[in-house]
């Protein structure tokens, strides 16, 4: 019997394209050096990026600040380098506006949050004066945070237990009158989520419980009161319809949690990871299901997959550093490294060094080929909505982007709409290059003895204007039709050379893909009729 036990087992390998995901630190050259972090004791990520900008809040006398440095500022920051410091008390956190690249949000223990403008060089000299200021809290503001796909709106939340709801398009530069105020805690909310399209937000408090709030009317939809887990970091999972925790159990120790955001009475999975004491940042990339833990004062980041279906959370390995984090700032998708395989970029905040260290999550491939699959759509920089609109009851999904190189292809995601945004690009990217489809049914039939001689498409040569010299090229396997003057040096030829060779270059790997899929389907083909046959 145990003979026949041990021949009948399998291993259960879970297949992932994430397996051998590799945490890269970047170079001391290209680190941060010399920031004067600040030594708040406060739970928040403390640092903020967008493509352009890194902001971190810095210790500062008499009142508060935080830097913000171009992205390519790297190597010794200057100790006199311009600040942002306009608050009277200590800044407790910032937020780039996730459509205006130039416009940066903030909170202080004086009891305001200011939105500041900054300009395309970065700060030239202190600013204090900010763009907008809005009073309505009674005690320290604690968190910021911006709605996800409508302009114009923001939430703070602070010591006062309100969550507050901000327009900012209106004239006034003093803002008094929050759109609404919700009154459902009844401690410090500890962190604030929302879903993808915005109309829910999940928040933690202080009194150790998860909330799920109607952000536009304030109404409380679901709460937790659960004993057995103690929230103090949620997190929505994008349009899985499950939220996140990350806190403590009974016993004390550091514990994640995933719960059903339509029935908060249980968790759906827990799990202990250690007995240390420090927060557990939760961040999540909706594209890849990947979910980082990343603990305060903790030098490792540990990474999973998540399933829709069970167990939900699977453990793929984690980064181990000895440089320990007090916080964390996380760089937009549009903002990162396709061209490595780059799927997630971390700046730690190293306090011991004044150190910022970026820290790139890898996907290891050979190919040095745009990866469709680890890329696909993903929300980009535009509201699908303005704040009147979101006022008047409308819900609306983000505006989707493209990562692939010189793509400037945008699909609109409908909220309910249930279309995976992939599919989208695969049909526009389709669309957009007809000869390529030309070409594989020239394949088709030569494999079928049916080969007919076909003139080149006309899609994918340069064709050239007399009258307005205008030259269409094809870009990274998409027609390019800006105005481009023809080559006047030897260097400029030689590198429109070399553009061409890599174009072809790609479009024959491309060309390679789609035989691959071609045989596939023939397989697929044969099989069908042969069990139709059986049958």
């Amino acid at each position: 019997l145990k003979y026949l036990i041990c021949m009948t087992w399998r291993p259960q390998y879970r297949s992932s394209k994430y397996r051998h995901v590799f945490g890269k630190p970047a170079t001391k050259e290209n680190c941060y050096d010399g920031v004067p972090i600040t030594r708040s004791v406060h739970d928040n990520h403390l640092c903020t990026v967008n493509p352009r900008f890194i902001a971190v809040i810095t210790e500062c006398a008499g009142g508060g600040a935080f830097l913000v440095l171009s992205i390519n500022h790297t190597g010794k920051v200057d100790p006199h380098h311009p600040k942002v410091s306009g608050h009277r008390g200590n800044v407790l956190d910032i937020k780039w506006n996730p459509f205006n690249d130039f416009c940066i949000a903030s909170c202080s223990e004086d009891t305001t949050v200011k939105i500041w403008d900054i300009h395309e060089h970065g700060v030239l000299k202190n600013i204090t004066v900010p763009r907008k200021e809005l009073q309505g809290h009674s005690r320290r503001v604690g968190l910021i945070e911006w709605h996800p796909t409508a302009e114009n709106i923001i939430f703070s939340t602070g010591y006062d237990y309100q969550v507050m709801v901000w327009k900012l398009d209106v004239p006034e530069q003093v803002i008094k009158n929050p759109v609404r105020s919700i009154s459902v805690h009844s401690d410090v909310v500890l962190s604030m989520s929302f879903n993808t399209d915005g109309s829910r937000l999940a928040t933690s408090c202080k009194d150790k419980k998860i909330r799920v709030i109607d952000p536009r009317t304030g109404t409380l939809l679901q709460e937790t009161n659960c004993k057995s887990h103690k929230a103090s970091k949620v997190l929505f999972l994008g349009n899985l319809k499950m939220l996140l925790s990350t806190g403590s159990s009974r016993w004390n120790h550091r514990q994640i949690a995933l719960w059903d955001q339509e029935d908060l009475s249980q968790p759906s999975y827990s799990e202990d990871l250690d007995g240390s004491s420090g927060v557990l940042f939760p961040f999540y990339d909706p594209d890849t299901h990947m979910l980082y833990i990343a603990g305060k004062g903790d030098g490792n980041i540990r990474y999973y997959e998540i399933s829709p279906e069970k167990p939900y959370v699977h453990y793929l390995t984690e980064y181990r550093s000895l440089l320990p984090q007090k916080g964390m700032g996380v760089m937009p998708k549009r903002g990162l490294d396709v061209c490595s395989c780059e799927i997630f970029r971390f700046y730690k905040l190293v306090t011991i060094k004044s150190l910022i260290e970026p820290l790139s999550m890898i996907v290891p491939r050979r190919s040095e080929a745009y990866q469709d699959d680890i890329y696909p759509m993903t929300a980009g920089n535009k509201p699908s909505m303005t704040a009147d609109e979101w006022i008047g009851g409308l819900d609306k999904g983000p505006v989707m982007m493209s990562l692939r190189p010189g793509s400037k292809l945008d699909s609109y995601v409908e909220l309910g709409s249930g279309k995976d945004p992939t599919d989208s690009m695969e049909t526009q990217h389709s669309r957009s290059r007809p000869g390529l489809s030309l070409l594989i049914q020239e394949r088709l039939d030569a494999k079928e003895g049916n080969a007919r001689k076909v003139s080149p498409p006309t899609s994918l040569l340069p064709s050239t204007d007399e009258k307005s010299s205008s030259t269409t090229y094809v870009s990274n396997g998409q027609l390019d039709s800006t105005h481009c003057s023809p080559p006047k040096t030897e260097n400029e030829l030689r590198q429109m050379f070399y553009k061409q060779q890599e174009e072809i270059r790609r479009l024959k790997e491309h060309l390679n893909q789609k035989d691959v899929r071609i045989k596939q389907l023939e397989l697929e083909i044969k099989n069908v009729r042969n069990s139709q046959a059986n049958l």
